[in-house]
C-alpha cells in the first residue's frame, strides 16, 4: 500500500536527516516508524483491556451467573 503525507518543513528535514545518519530511505524510516507507532497502540489497549477485565473480575463473574 502507498501513502502520500504532508510534513512541515521541518519534520521533513529530520526525516532526512535520520534517515541519512542511520542509512535508510525515507520510506524504510517512515516505515518503521509508523509500524512502532501501531504496535505500541496495540500493546496500550491490550494492557488498558487486561486492567479493566482484571479490576471488574468480581463484576463480571456475577454478571455471567445471572439473576438470584
Amino acid at each position: 500500500m502507498k501513502v502520500t503525507i504532508e510534513l512541515s518543513e521541518e519534520r521533513a528535514t529530520t526525516l532526512r536527516e535520520t534517515a541519512r545518519r542511520i542509512g535508510v530511505t525515507l520510506e524504510e524510516l517512515a516505515s518503521a516508524a509508523l509500524s512502532d507507532a501501531l504496535d505500541h497502540s496495540k500493546e496500550d489497549f491490550l494492557e488498558a483491556a487486561e486492567y479493566v477485565l482484571k479490576k471488574n473480575e468480581q463484576l463480571f463473574r456475577r454478571l455471567a451467573q445471572g439473576p438470584r
